[in-house]
């Protein structure tokens, strides 16, 4: 049976054949634990480890020592969220996100709530960005924490941080990012934007799952953060628990790996993509773009499409030989419309047939071909049969 063609790069992506390799020897020959100080296995492993969080830090414009080691960009979310609003409680209770944000914000912003904070949801306009005077207005002498994911992992939409970063910066507020979908795939930089914490994860950009990071600014002055799992004091006391030396060396080798391709990469997929908007536009009416016009302010692999007068499972069904979604694979087993569609807009018929497509480094251009006959094909059957 032949799989289907691949194009949910935003769920996750297959780890890349250099990292396997990288990976490899650290599950049998080199399986030390870093932690343990006193033989070459420990060494071998902690020197491994030191590596991986360089090479993790030079892709966001980091010091190694700013690179806390998580389980993926949710723990990541979960530790800055909660750990600046924990630790800095004595002086604000009051934290800024908006409403599209990845749910593992969405949801520490609730939890917070239940103990007493106050979070302002920023609303969006059509194409997903938020707006800047309406994030300076919400800011009061009680706000502790800016929230706001670098790229939507639904629509693509890449917000102005730096801009949103010199706002913070100016009302002395912390600034945090959820690069999840961000990093790997187009240019970040922790200082020149701002950012004072930064969520990734490897599986998003071509490494394990089960492997992420949070960069926390330790310069000018260091930041204060309480860590939401104990037991040991690793990682500065900030993220208890032995580190996961196979998957942090893949998640280093694959940044290393993202730094290096970034801009060829990039260049090849949006090119892709813009051909697969086109063919779409050419055999499918009311078709709807979900989020900007591709360019310099939507990532270069993704594009979110509605389709009128079709059932968004009916559609996803019929194209069961294309790998795609209709949003978010975090959010499980949800058949409501995306929160993130309701928020620009494109609620209702709209947001039942809506498609995400995520290209990748696998992607052809036979895949592109194919996934336009297909939509197009599917999409003129559907609609026949519901006039019959």
């Amino acid at each position: 049976m032949t799989r289907p063609i691949y194009l949910d790069y935003h769920a996750t992506t297959p780890v890349d054949p250099r990292v396997l390799d990288a990976m490899l020897p650290f599950f049998t020959e080199h399986f030390g634990n870093p932690a343990s100080r006193q033989h070459a296995y420990g060494w071998d492993a902690q020197k491994a480890v030191d590596a991986a969080r360089t090479q993790v830090a030079q892709l966001v414009g980091a010091s190694a020592g700013e690179i806390v080691f998580t389980s993926g960009a949710t723990e990541s979310n979960n530790l800055a969220i909660k750990g600046v609003a924990h630790a800095l409680r004595d002086r604000g209770d009051h934290v800024i996100t908006a409403a599209t944000e990845h749910k593992s914000v969405l949801d520490s912003c609730k939890r917070l709530e239940r103990e007493g904070c106050r979070v302002t949801r920023l609303g969006v306009d059509a194409e997903g960005f938020i707006d800047l005077a309406e994030l300076r207005a919400a800011i009061t002498p009680r706000t502790v924490l800016i929230s706001i994911m670098a790229a939507n992992n639904e629509i693509g939409v890449l917000q102005p941080l730096a801009a949103i970063g010199a706002i913070a910066q100016e009302h002395g507020v912390l600034f945090h990012t959820d690069a999840a979908q961000a990093a790997g795939k187009v240019p970040l930089d922790v200082a020149a934007m701002g950012v004072d914490l930064l969520s990734l994860t490897g599986h998003k950009y071509y490494g394990p799952k089960g492997a992420g990071a949070l960069y926390v600014r330790r310069r000018k002055p260091k930041l204060q953060l309480s860590c939401q799992i104990d037991g040991g004091g690793h990682e500065n006391g900030l993220r208890s628990g032995t580190l996961n030396v196979p998957g942090l060396v893949g998640l280093g080798r694959a940044a290393e790996l993202c730094r290096q391709d970034m801009a060829a990469e990039s260049a090849s997929l949006s090119a892709m993509r813009d051909r697969l908007l086109a063919g779409l536009q050419r055999g499918v009416d009311g078709l709807r773009l979900n989020g900007p016009a591709p360019g310099d302010r939507r990532l270069p692999h993704n594009l979110h499409v509605s389709v009128d007068g079709v059932e968004g499972e009916a559609l996803l069904m019929a194209l069961g030989d294309i790998a795609v979604s209709t949003g978010s694979a975090c959010s499980s087993g949800s058949q409501a419309p995306s929160h993130v569609l309701v928020a620009i807009g494109a609620t209702g018929e709209r947001a039942g047939a809506s498609i995400r497509f995520g290209l990748g480094r696998t992607t052809t251009d036979a895949d592109i071909d194919v996934a336009i006959e297909r939509v197009t094909t599917v999409v003129k059957s559907l609609r026949a049969q519901a006039v019959m």
